[in-house]
C-alpha cells in the first residue's frame, strides 16, 4: 500500500491504495463516489467517466497513482443546492433513462462545454462517442447538450 492524495470534486482526499488499483476501483470503493459506473472495465463504454485535469477520461484505464495531484470531477461534484445545468437539461430532454450511462455522459459533455461553449452537434457526437446508451440512443442526449450551449450553461463548473 502507498499513501497518496487525490484532489477529488474540490477536497483533497488521502488514501492508501494498491499500485494496481484503477481509478475508478478508488473512487467507488474507497471513497464511494457510485455515481461512477463500472461498466465494461476495459474503457469502451464510458461509464466510469470523470473529468481529470480538464478531460474527460474512463477511469477504469488510469492507475489511481496516475492522477495523484491532479484534478478530479465526478457527477458527484457538479450539483451544489440545485442541478447543474446539464443535469437539468437531461432531465428535461429525456436523456435520462435507466441511469446507468448518465454520469458519463454529463461528464464528457461538461469537458465539451468547458473546452468549447458553441460545440456543433459533430462536436457533441464526438464527445459522447466513447459512451454507450442502450436506452434512450443519442438524439436526446445531443438534443440536451444542444439545449445547454444555445445559453443556459454558465461553463467553467460554474453554477447557475
Amino acid at each position: 500500500m502507498e499513501q497518496i492524495t487525490l484532489l477529488v470534486n474540490g477536497e483533497e482526499r488521502l488514501i492508501q491504495a494498491e499500485a494496481h488499483w484503477t481509478l475508478l476501483y478508488v473512487l467507488r470503493e474507497v471513497l464511494d463516489l457510485t455515481g461512477v459506473k463500472c461498466g465494461c472495465n476495459t474503457g469502451d463504454c464510458g461509464a466510469c467517466k470523470v473529468i481529470l485535469d480538464g478531460e474527460a477520461i474512463n477511469s477504469c484505464l488510469v492507475l489511481v497513482k496516475k492522477a495523484a495531484g491532479k484534478s478530479i470531477q465526478t457527477i458527484e461534484g457538479l450539483a451544489g443546492l440545485t442541478l447543474h445545468p446539464i443535469q437539468q437539461s437531461f432531465i428535461d430532454a429525456g436523456a435520462v433513462q435507466c441511469g446507468y450511462c448518465t454520469p458519463g455522459m454529463i461528464m464528457s459533455a461538461k469537458a465539451l462545454l468547458d473546452k468549447n461553449p458553441l460545440p456543433s452537434e459533430a462536436e457533441i457526437r464526438r464527445a459522447i462517442e466513447n459512451n454507450l446508451c442502450r436506452c434512450t440512443g443519442y438524439k436526446s442526449i445531443v438534443e440536451a447538450v444542444m439545449a445547454v450551449q444555445r445559453g443556459e450553461y454558465a461553463g467553467k463548473g460554474e453554477r447557475s
